[in-house]
């Protein structure tokens, strides 16, 4: 997970020191200022795996805070005593999911005939392991697996590439434009209200930073491209 202006944060943080005053009990105030400090959203505010330390769920994926708001971290945190077992990972799953509701009416869905899992993937029409992805569409649906693309320009918002992608979901047939953009060719310039900034901004929020990025169905995410064979074992361990 990258935090964008980290450096800022930290130096916010070090020279507005009164701004978290907030009693460790009054989560909902600690909240509203950490939130006004940094400058991101704050979703919740509950206590983290380790005692004294509060995990805060953001708009950039997961941060932990001193009760008193003057400790911030950034950082993944594993369970020793769990086989390693990525805790911050653990702690996005629910936020994902229900964060992903709200985009479902915008996903291009490659929907699998006797449809035994749902991935969502985040991917770049200019990344080559999107396009490997793509090109076997057909083996991931033929496994069961529907397949529904959300927009991750990686170049960011705005962008050529983002302008590129909403044309993808502003097509007349948004599927073919994809297989289209996926296969190298080129895609008529169009406008709609298909929100590609609010797609890019929802994988800032997952802690993406490359493509295809693939959300499960129980909210872990994988990055990078999995071939299909090995997308279906995971699939099928997480039911």
């Amino acid at each position: 997970m990258k935090l964008p202006h980290l450096v800022t944060l930290c130096l916010s943080l070090a020279v507005a020191p009164m701004l978290f005053a907030a009693p460790a009990q009054d989560l909902t105030a600690l909240q509203q200022k950490l939130t006004k400090t940094l400058g991101i959203e704050i979703t919740s505010l509950t206590e983290s795996p380790v005692a004294g330390l509060l995990q805060a769920v953001t708009s950039h994926g997961i941060l932990y805070v001193s009760p008193d708001g003057s400790k911030l971290l950034q950082g993944t945190m594993y369970d020793m005593a769990d086989g390693m077992n990525n805790l911050t990972e653990a702690a996005m799953a629910k936020p994902r999911l229900e964060k992903l509701k709200p985009f479902e009416d915008q996903m291009l869905v490659y929907k699998a005939k006797n449809e035994k899992h749902v991935v969502t993937v985040f991917t770049d029409i200019t990344c080559g392991y999107c396009r490997k992805l793509h090109q076997q569409m057909k083996d991931y649906n033929d496994l069961g697996i529907t397949v529904r693309y959300l927009a991750y320009p990686r170049s960011g918002v705005p962008s050529k590439v983002a302008d590129e992608m909403e044309s993808i979901w502003c097509a007349k047939d948004p599927l073919k434009a994809m297989d289209d953009a996926k296969s190298g060719k080129s895609v008529p310039s169009a406008t709609c209200a298909a929100d590609v900034p609010a797609q890019y901004r929802l994988g800032v929020s997952f802690g993406i930073n490359g493509t295809p990025s693939l959300v499960l169905e129980d909210g872990t995410m994988l990055p990078g491209y999995v071939p299909p064979e090995q997308l279906n074992q995971a699939l099928s361990r997480i039911n």
